[in-house]
């Protein structure tokens, strides 16, 4: 009888967790990168400033390399109403108007942007060349 109790048990434990893997979702895929290639023959990347941050918040390219950033604000939010450029000046960045941050890629490590009250951060990573 014991034995019947602790495999019943066991079943409804194994068919649990079955469940439980089935009901939760699968991850999240890594967010797209808007990056064009301009007239002036610069990577155009476009970055969207809201409430959640910077995205995406993580920018890689090769050493050196020019960049543009292009931040469009889309939230109505103070916090991110002025962006911290990596050369240390602070751009507004007006309500759902894009605007163009250029930016050069370390050699090596990285360089950060941060919004106005530096709450939100994000990063330009030099990718070494393989």
């Amino acid at each position: 009888m014991l034995r019947i109790a602790l495999l019943s048990l066991a079943l409804v434990a194994c068919s649990k967790k079955t469940e439980d893997k089935a009901a939760s979702p699968p991850p999240a895929p890594p967010a797209a990168t808007t990056t064009t290639v301009g007239s002036d023959g610069l990577r155009h990347i476009a970055v969207e400033a809201n409430k959640e941050g910077y995205k995406p918040d993580k920018i890689p390219g090769k050493p050196g390399e020019q960049l543009v950033l292009v931040f469009t604000r889309t939230a109505d939010s103070e916090c991110i109403s002025q962006l911290k450029a990596p050369d240390g000046k602070l751009v507004d960045l007006p309500l759902n108007k894009p605007v163009e941050v250029a930016v050069t890629v370390p050699r090596t490590g990285e360089v950060g942007f941060a919004c106005g009250m530096d709450m939100f951060h994000g990063v330009v990573v030099a990718q070494p060349s393989t």
